[in-house]
């Protein structure tokens, strides 16, 4: 038996609501992956879902990982989501840390993944990816629920904490 082998699994359990929230934010929004972070019970290591574009849905419970078909119907009903509308790629110059976007774009992106932070709860923690004119600098906007820690933007490995209380 291979011990790198992934499970295709048809639910993850509590996490379910977690999946079925990222999906549609991830349709919703247009990102191209949303991931959270998410706490579990004392003693448990937190478990990271990840949801990418026309890609399994990953769940890494930091000793097994599992996989969920993409279009699986699970029997979990999502938080209430964000508004959020979808943009065009935003032209970017990673290597000066600009981004050229429509008015208010990046901060109506921002807020929506700090929201979609906020309705998974606790300290989970929410980023979302989104296109840019360079595939090797997509925008990843990252959020924790509880507040506690200024939203980041990163442009390829380039990370920019804001301000407190941005957006």
């Amino acid at each position: 038996m291979d011990d790198d082998a992934i499970d295709l699994v048809g639910s993850v359990g509590t996490l379910d609501p977690v999946v079925v929230a990222l999906r549609e934010f991830l349709h919703r929004s247009g990102a191209v992956r949303a991931v959270a972070v998410v706490e579990r019970d004392p003693g448990e290591s937190p478990a990271v879902v990840d949801c990418g574009r026309l890609l399994p849905i990953e769940v890494d419970f930091g000793d097994h990982i599992v996989h969920l078909p993409h279009g699986i119907e699970l029997d979990a009903e999502p938080p209430p989501l964000p508004d959020v509308r979808q943009l065009p790629p935003f032209q970017v110059d990673a290597d000066q840390g600009e981004i050229a976007a429509p008015l208010g774009g990046v901060a109506h992106l921002a807020a929506a993944v700090r929201d979609l932070a906020a309705a998974l709860g606790g300290r989970n923690v929410a980023m979302a990816q989104f296109a840019t004119d360079d595939p090797e600098a997509p925008l990843a906007i990252t959020a924790r629920a509880d507040g506690s820690e200024p939203v980041v933007l990163a442009l390829g490995e380039e990370e920019f904490p804001m301000e407190p209380g941005w957006p």
